[in-house]
This record gives C-alpha cells, structure tokens and sequence, in this order.
C-alpha cells in the first residue's frame, strides 16, 4: 500500500478527527488517538475511511 505522504496530512479519522498513521503490516490506517483506536481498511489503495467498516484496535 502507498499513500502519498501529502494525501496522509490531510486525512483525519471521521469519529473523531485525530490524524491517522499507515500501519503497514496490515494495510489500514490507524487513528493516531488512543481514545478512538480505530482502524480503517485500505482496499485496492484506497482508504475506506467509514466508521462502520473500521475495528477496534
């Protein structure tokens, strides 16, 4: 998976709009706040930034 690094500044999680980093052992997106945790799947490199399809981390 390969987010341009301009693209990840300005993406923030939609719960709770914390920045997001790439965890790249599973491809998602985790949200950088330790309150929210949640992880976002990235499908076919594209973030699937909806809190329904996101886990718990």
């Amino acid at each position: 998976m390969k987010i341009d690094d301009w693209l990840l500044d300005i993406l923030a999680c939609p719960a709770c709009k914390s920045p997001l980093r790439v965890e790249a052992d599973t491809d998602e997106l985790a949200c950088t706040s330790e309150a929210c945790g949640l992880v976002y799947p990235v499908r076919d490199d594209i973030p699937v930034l909806l809190v329904d399809e996101a886990r718990k981390a």
